[in-house]
C-alpha cells in the first residue's frame, strides 16, 4: 500500500503558486485604498460558506482561486486607511511574512530548547524595555489583550487570596476579594473575574473624573469601607487608555495608592502603554514602570497581523507558581531539546503558535523609533479630526481625543436625543455600506455619538478631511426627513 504525505508531488508547480500568491498580496496592500473600506458579501459568496465537508481534494490552485474569490475581496477591513472602528491595528507585510514563516517551521512554544522560544523571550524582553519594567520581570505572548489581563489578574488574585487558591479553591478564600476599577474599564475584566471565580460583584467600578479618568479620591473611600465591611482589597486595575475615549488614568497616583495601601497594580495597557515609545507623548503613561502587571497589545500600535498581546509580570516567581504544572512528560532533562524553560508555565496553553515571529521581523526591519513616530501621528491625526469637526456647525464633539480617540456627532438645533441617535447611527451605517470609512459608534456620558479610533500607519489627513465632508453630506441628507429641523 503506498504511503501518503501532504507535501506536492510536484514541488515545482507549488513554487509557481506561492510566486502568485505573495505578488497578489503585495499588490493587494499597494492598492488597498483603492478598494472600499468594508462591503458586505453577496448571497451567493454567503451561500459558498454553507458547502459540505469536502471529501476529496480540489487542488491547491483551485483552492486559492477560491479564496480569493470569497475571501479576499470581503475582509473586515482593519487594514484600510479608512477603518477606524473599535481599536485595531493596520497589520504590516513584514509582519504577514512573518507569520508564514512561523507556520512553515511549524514550532510549538510551549516552550523548549529552539529558536522559536528563544526569540519569543527575546520579544518579551523588548515589550519590558519599551515600558520601564525591571529586568528579572516575565512574560508571556498571548491571543490579545483579553487573555493578557486574565493573566495578570490571576497572578494578583493568588498573591492576595490568603490561601494556596491553586489547591483548595476560591472557596477557601478568607475574605471575598476586590478589584478596582473605573466604570470605563473594558469588559475582558468583568469576563476574567467571572472566569476566575470571583465573579462580576468582585468588580468594584468607580465613577470616572471630568477627564473620563479614574476618580482617586472615590477609589480610597471604596477601598475603606470595603475593608470595613469585611472584603479583601486585592487590586487596582488602572487603565492606560480607556476604550470609549483613549482616557488615561493618573498612573503615578494610583501606584502611590497601590503602595499605601498593599495593593496589586495592573494597567491594562492595551491601548495606551506603547505610548511610552512615542517621543511626544510616553509623558502621558508616567508611572507605568511602576506596576505589578501590564497588559499590551503588539497587534495594535506595533500593528502585527493579529493576533498577538503580551503580560508582563514584575513577580516573575508569583507569574509562574501560578500556572506551572510539571507532569512527568513534560520535565525539563540536563541536554536536548526539552532542557531550556517551558513557556506553558506562564499561562494557560501548552501548545501555543509561533507569535514571536511577525512581532521580531517588523521591528527589527523599521526599529522602535519609528514605532514612536506613528503613534505621535496617530495622535495628531485625532487632533486634526477634532480642529475640523470644530469649523462645522453641525458637528459637535462629545468627548475630545485625549489621544487618539475622537467621539462626535452629528446635530442640528432643535433635535431630541432619539433622533440624534437615528440619524447619527444611520450615517455610521451608511459609510460603511458605501464602502467610504469604517466608524464604530458608543455613548460617552449617556449621549450617544460616532467614535473614531485612529490606530493605522495608512490613514492621512485627506482620509479624515473626505470623513468629515462625508458625515456632514449624508447628515444633511438626512435631516430632510425632519423639515422641521432642517
Amino acid at each position: 500500500m503506498d504511503e501518503e504525505t501532504l507535501d506536492p508531488e510536484d514541488w515545482a508547480t507549488l513554487a509557481e503558486l506561492s510566486h502568485r500568491i505573495i505578488d497578489d498580496a503585495i499588490a493587494y496592500l499597494r492598492e488597498v485604498d483603492e478598494r472600499p473600506a468594508w462591503q458586505e458579501m453577496p448571497d451567493d459568496v454567503r451561500d459558498f460558506f454553507a458547502e459540505p465537508l469536502p471529501v476529496s481534494g480540489m487542488g491547491a490552485d483551485g483552492v486559492y482561486d477560491a479564496v480569493i474569490r470569497n475571501v479576499m475581496r470581503y475582509p473586515m477591513g482593519n487594514v484600510h486607511p479608512r477603518f477606524w472602528a473599535w481599536y485595531m491595528g493596520a497589520g504590516n507585510y513584514t509582519g504577514a511574512l512573518g507569520d508564514f514563516l512561523a507556520a512553515v517551521q511549524g514550532s510549538n512554544l510551549g516552550g523548549g530548547n529552539h529558536a522559536a522560544a528563544y526569540l519569543e523571550l527575546q520579544v518579551i524582553d523588548w515589550c519590558r524595555q519599551m515600558t520601564g519594567m525591571p529586568e528579572d520581570s516575565s512574560g508571556l505572548l498571548v491571543s490579545g489583550g483579553s487573555m493578557a489581563n486574565f493573566t495578570a489578574l490571576a497572578v494578583a488574585r493568588n498573591v492576595h487570596a490568603g490561601v494556596d487558591v491553586r489547591e483548595l479553591g476560591v472557596a477557601a478564600i478568607p475574605r471575598p476579594l476586590r478589584f478596582y476599577a473605573s466604570n470605563q474599564v473594558h469588559s475582558c475584566h468583568r469576563k476574567a473575574l467571572e472566569a476566575l471565580g470571583h465573579g462580576n460583584s468582585a468588580l468594584r467600578q468607580v465613577s470616572a473624573d471630568s477627564e473620563l479618568r479614574m476618580d482617586i479620591e472615590e477609589l480610597t473611600d471604596a477601598i475603606r469601607e470595603d475593608r470595613a465591611a469585611g472584603f479583601q482589597p486585592a487590586c487596582i486595575i488602572a487603565s492606560a487608555g480607556t476604550v470609549n475615549t483613549g482616557a488615561i488614568d493618573d498612573l503615578e497616583a494610583l501606584a502611590d495608592l497601590a503602595a499605601a495601601e498593599g495593593l496589586w497594580l495592573h494597567v491594562d495597557g492595551c491601548i495606551g502603554a506603547l505610548l511610552a515609545i512615542a517621543p511626544r507623548n510616553r509623558w502621558r503613561v508616567a508611572g507605568i514602570e511602576r506596576a505589578h502587571s501590564i497588559a499590551l497589545d503588539p497587534h495594535k500600535w506595533l500593528h502585527a497581523p493579529f493576533d498577538v498581546g503580551c503580560v508582563l509580570v514584575r513577580d516573575a516567581r508569583a507569574h509562574r507558581e501560578t500556572f506551572a504544572v510539571t507532569p512527568e512528560y513534560l520535565e525539563k532533562t540536563p541536554r536536548g531539546i526539552a532542557s531550556a524553560n517551558w513557556l506553558h508555565e506562564m499561562g494557560l496553553q501548552t501548545s501555543r503558535g509561533f507569535r514571536a515571529l511577525k512581532v521580531w521581523m517588523a521591528l527589527k526591519e523599521h526599529g522602535v523609533e519609528k514605532f514612536g513616530r506613528l503613534i505621535d501621528q496617530n495622535i495628531d491625526q485625532a487632533a486634526y479630526l477634532g480642529e475640523l469637526v470644530a469649523r462645522e456647525g453641525c458637528l459637535e464633539t462629545v468627548a475630545p481625543a485625549t489621544i487618539n480617540i475622537l467621539c462626535f456627532r452629528y446635530r442640528r438645533d432643535g433635535m431630541d436625543d432619539a433622533t440624534m441617535k437615528s440619524v447619527n447611527t444611520e450615517i455610521m451605517l451608511r459609510l460603511q455600506e458605501e464602502g467610504t470609512a469604517v466608524l464604530s459608534d458608543t455613548t460617552v456620558r449617556g449621549v450617544h455619538c460616532l467614535r473614531v479610533a485612529i490606530n493605522n500607519h495608512r490613514t492621512r489627513r485627506s482620509d479624515l478631511k473626505l470623513l468629515v465632508e462625508e458625515v456632514v453630506g449624508l447628515g444633511d441628507s438626512l435631516s430632510e426627513r425632519y423639515p422641521r429641523y432642517g
